[in-house]
């Protein structure tokens, strides 16, 4: 479960009771993992209602956070990677979370004015200390990794990757499998887009964050729910929601470990959870790829 849409920053209606109910009911479907981020929240709400909400099945999941990135006093976003703010940032977390450990620990994003070489040491001493037990990174370009894991070994990449955005097939993905990495996907659903539930003529409302996205604008945006008028056609013939369909899907793409799906309640992430338990045919498989193929090449976008 991802972990950004309960912070309530850029998701509109949410409640911190539903949040946490979310939480719970992600737990309860089958899901053991949470990836959650210093910056998700404007005072670390996510890794709060973590820690309340699952903090007595601690033993039972695994938490994964992320350092680098900030908010300023007037709510914008910064980015600082020094070795002294993560390991600052760290200790934060793990005071929110209410926990003597971070299972898997991830530099947000590379921060252009620190070399990542120099962020890495932070990582390094963060496991030697045991406030961490695994080491990732976020957004980074394949340059960047390789000269991250010169210092720290990486064990996880989290970059953004769905069935229209798969440029992480022809360099980052190839250098996790080379390099023992997991892949730790975002965006499976592309933000809910690829859930099917929105109309063409929706209207984005100012403090929804999907507004700024090239995805979800004008002829681009038409394109995409033409795509996904015809994956709720594939889906409903197999009789499966078309979530379902798309986290599957993604799940099983060579090289992909693990997807993480954002949610806001708890319906959402129960039907998320519904793609973990059953597999697309490889003829069905074949079917959706020439549904993605005839979408064609959609506008790139960066995430952070």
């Amino acid at each position: 479960m991802g972990c950004w849409p309960i912070s309530g920053i850029t998701s509109l209606e949410t409640s911190e009771s539903q949040s946490l109910a979310t939480l719970e009911a992600a737990v309860d479907s089958g899901i053991n993992f949470f990836d959650t981020a210093y910056c998700y929240g404007y005072d670390g709400e996510s890794e709060r209602m973590i820690a309340r909400a699952l903090g007595h099945r601690r033993d039972q999941i695994v938490i994964a956070s992320k350092g680098g990135l900030h908010w300023s006093p007037d709510r914008i976003m910064g980015k600082d990677a020094r070795p002294a703010t993560l390991k600052r940032e760290c200790e934060e977390s793990l005071s929110r979370l209410q926990t003597d450990r971070i299972d898997l620990y991830y530099l947000h994003a590379p921060d252009p004015n620190v070399p990542v070489t120099e962020s890495a040491t932070a990582f390094v001493e963060l496991k030697q200390a045991g406030k961490i037990r695994s080491v990732g990174v976020s957004n980074f370009t394949v340059e960047q990794l390789q000269q991250f894991h010169s210092v720290c070994p990486i064990d996880a990449v989290q970059p953004y990757y769905n069935m229209l955005q798969r440029g992480i097939e022809t360099d980052v993905l190839p250098w996790c499998q080379a390099n023992g990495a997991s892949a730790m996907v975002y965006w499976p659903l592309l933000k809910g887009l690829l859930a099917g539930r929105l109309s063409r003529d929706h209207v984005f409302e100012n403090k929804d964050g999907r507004k700024k996205y090239p995805m979800f604008q004008g002829e681009e945006f038409q394109k995409n729910c033409d795509f996904v008028d015809r994956l709720r056609e594939f889906a409903a013939s197999i009789e499966r929601t078309v979530v379902e369909v798309v986290v599957n899907w993604t799940i099983h793409q060579p090289g992909i470990t693990a997807a993480l799906c954002g949610a806001k309640r708890p319906d959402q992430i129960a039907e998320s959870a519904k793609a973990m338990n059953w597999s697309l045919s490889d003829q069905q498989i074949a079917q959706i790829n020439r549904l993605i193929a005839d979408r064609g090449e959609p506008a790139t976008q960066s995430a952070v």
